[in-house]
């Protein structure tokens, strides 16, 4: 069976800092998910953001932790969460791989994943539905 992976596109600037807004964004999933935040809380004050950006457009971000190892493949959700209304409900969740904060991933589930990251305010869990 063959598997379409999503291309991305690198490039070769470097890491840059979290934007206030960012920080906030990711702070706020994070005390608001799962149990297992504690250690990514920390990590959160080490991140930054790598020069990944996702083909589609999205506003999808990688992390990089300053002086830690690149995060290893795979996604464990640390916070998932919904915005939007409608045809414009989208999704996003931030997570951990190796035991590093990795990124947080924005989809759509009416349409095209949204190009902006919302604001903490705009975010609702699932158990408080669509």
């Amino acid at each position: 069976m063959a598997v379409e992976l999503n291309v991305s596109v690198m490039h070769s600037t470097p890491n840059r800092p979290l934007s206030k807004s960012e920080r906030a964004l990711n702070r706020w999933m994070l005390e608001h998910g799962n149990t297992e935040k504690s250690p990514f809380l920390h990590q959160l004050e080490l991140a930054e953001v790598s020069p990944w950006h996702c083909s589609c457009g999205c506003a999808t971000i990688n992390f990089q932790i300053k002086g830690s190892p690149e995060a290893l493949p795979g996604v464990h959700i640390l916070g998932d969460y919904l915005f939007g209304d409608g045809a414009s409900t989208s999704g996003i969740f931030i997570f951990e791989s190796g035991g590093f904060l990795s990124g947080i991933e924005v989809y759509g589930l009416g349409g095209d994943a949204p190009s902006i990251l919302p604001t903490p305010q705009e975010l609702r869990t699932f158990e408080n539905g669509q």
